[in-house]
């Protein structure tokens, strides 16, 4: 894969060529949704190591935050594939509902100043 930006489109389009090349199918989507949560997890453990208190075990030293996001998005994109999701078109339908939802409700909220 070649090292450039893509857009989420295009991840998508790239991510479902491998799973149908490569993985021969995508797993079913509770599993995915399994796997979804093993991998928010993962990254969750590293998030305590690295900025909380706990400290890194052996294991745990080779771990990255990179590394744990990017199996993340993997795999929620392999479910917006299943699912006919255009991540897109989704996060820009959420980016306007909280533009408007929240449109003063940060800058009045005293905890965040």
């Amino acid at each position: 894969m070649e090292d450039k930006e893509y857009t989420l489109k295009e991840l998508q389009n790239i991510t479902d060529h491998w799973i149908k090349s490569v993985g021969v199918r995508y797993f079913n989507e509770l599993t995915n949704t399994v796997i979804l949560m093993e991998e928010v997890g993962e990254f969750a453990r590293i998030m305590a190591r690295t900025y909380g208190e706990q400290s890194f075990k052996e294991s745990d030293k080779n771990s990255s935050i990179e590394e744990e996001m990017a199996d993340i998005l993997w795999v929620l994109i392999c479910l917006a594939n299943q699912t006919g999701v255009d991540l897109n078109q989704a996060f820009i339908q959420k980016y306007n509902k909280r533009s408007i939802r929240d449109k003063e409700r940060h800058q009045n909220n005293n905890k965040l100043k």
